[in-house]
Formats: C-alpha cells, structure tokens, sequence
C-alpha cells in the first residue's frame, strides 16, 4: 500500500498573484493544503517545472506563491535532459525533501525525461514509503500521475474514435486516467474515448483550482473551488470502442458519472462515494 500522498491538480490552481487575498482565502488554497500535508511550511519542497515550455518563469512564479505561504525551504529542479534524472546530485536533493510539485505544461516531457531514470524509481520509493512525503502536480503536472496517460486529443471532435492520443504516464496511481482543465476546455469527450480504451480504469476530471488529495492510493477527497467529475466504466453494458475503425463516433452505454465537490471523498477500492452534508458546505 502506498503510504505517500498524491494531489493532482486541475490547473491555473490560486497562486495569489493578481488581488490581495486574505490570510483565511490564501490558508484554504490548494497550495495550502499541499503545504499541510507535507508537514508545514519549514519543510522542504521542490518544484519542477520541467513540462513549461517557460521552466525559469514558472519555476519563480511557484517560488512566490510558496513564500507566501511562508515556505522557506524551496527548490527549483529545472530537469531538460534524462542525464538529469539520473545524478547523484539531483537524487541527493531529492532524497530528503517532503514535497515534489510538478507544474503545468505537456505531460509527456516530464515522462520523457524522468519517466522509467532512478529519480523516477526514488519517487515511486518514497511514495511507498514515506507517509507524510507528497507528489502533488497541476494540470500537465495531474495528468502525468496515470499509468495509461492522455497525451493529447480534440475536444472538438469528441467521442470520435482516434481523436485521443495516449502514452504511458508515470504511474503513480494506476488505476485512474486524469484529465485537467476539465470543464472550462470542454473533456468530457476526450476522457470517456480514453476510459473506452481502458475500461478497467477509472476516469478522473479535474476542473481548474480543484484537486483530490489521494491517501494510501485508494481515499480521494476533493479539494478547491471547483468540481470533479468521476467516470466509473465498471458497469458498461456497451462499449464498441474495440471494433471501431478510427474517426467512427463510439457508443458507450451505463458509464457511471459522479460531480464532487469541495469536501467530497470517494474510494477506488469500493467505488463508494462520501457526500458532503449541505450544512457543512460552503455555499
């Protein structure tokens, strides 16, 4: 069982960057919540910007927002090159920090860069390991965490069969695929093309400023302003996805949806979902 704590990310996350916010709004943010969880603010965390095609400015950007919330042990790992990943001296970083937090960007450059190298190997150690270390990622940072990764797809054109492209992620919670930016882009298609393929897998929509914070690889509980839609393919009665010849339109049928929201828990084991009472919601 994993001991580690994942939080994927839906993206444009509140980093505190255009209005003052109040202590209480910036103690409540996701970014907040990821500092708690890996233990507080003096505790050591390292950025890695290596999916922005912008690294150095999104790198400082999070060192802003962290200070902010007043971390001072921060890190930028700017990895451009697979040789990176296998240095002692980015392993030596690595090795006794509390939190990994991957930014946003294209997914597939942080798997063709550390993917399958002995940094790879020492998250995934930790991970098993470690219970207060955290792995949290936005966006292309979330969407990596999949084993059966989304690389790529139109939402255009959804639910027309080889609109998505797929790769193998990181595989830090295999059970699930992860789409980010889910609402305001318009995934729902792209994501249920992708659980067509996998159906033994979950689907995962995370909408922007929205995450779940995942306990022992299986207890979700959801995080942010925004929602999460779950895709439960468990109980399809249909799904031609398998005999379709590419730009055919799919046809699923009994695909289980779930909308969750700030509070809201589901487990991967059981497929239970845990709502939250509306007197305890912020409304």
């Amino acid at each position: 069982m994993t001991k580690g704590i994942l939080i994927p990310i839906g993206g444009s996350e509140d980093r505190f960057e255009n209005e003052y916010h109040g202590i209480d709004h910036i103690q409540e943010s996701i970014l907040a919540h990821v500092v708690r969880e890996s233990g507080g603010s003096d505790q050591k965390i390292i950025i890695i910007p290596t999916a922005s095609s912008i690294p150095e400015e999104v790198g400082e950007m999070y060192l802003n927002a962290f200070g902010k919330l007043n971390c001072t042990n921060l890190h930028v790992l700017n990895i451009q090159n697979r040789s990176q990943s296998e240095s002692e001296e980015t392993l030596s970083l690595v090795r006794d920090c509390r939190c990994i937090m991957f930014s946003g960007g294209d997914q597939s450059k942080i798997v063709n860069f550390i993917g399958g190298t002995p940094l790879h190997e020492l998250m995934n150690q930790k991970l098993r390991e470690e219970d207060q270390f955290v792995l949290a990622g936005t966006s292309a940072g979330a969407m990596c965490m999949s084993y059966e990764m989304i690389a790529g797809g139109s939402a255009t054109e959804a639910l027309i069969k080889g609109n998505v492209s797929m790769k193998k992620g990181m595989g830090f919670v295999p059970e699930l695929i992860i789409d980010s930016h889910f609402v305001i882009r318009g995934r729902f298609g792209r994501l249920a093309e992708a659980v067509a393929a996998f159906p033994h897998l979950m689907g995962l929509g995370l909408s922007e400023d929205t995450g779940v914070i995942i306990r022992n690889g299986i207890e979700f509980r959801v995080i942010g302003s925004g929602m999460v839609i779950l895709f439960d393919p468990s109980g399809l009665t249909h799904n031609n996805f398998q005999i379709l010849s590419e730009g055919v339109p799919m046809s699923l049928s009994n695909m289980v949806t779930h909308i969750l929201a700030n509070g809201d828990r589901f487990r991967l084991d059981d497929r239970k979902i845990s709502v939250l009472p509306l007197s305890e919601q912020m409304i």
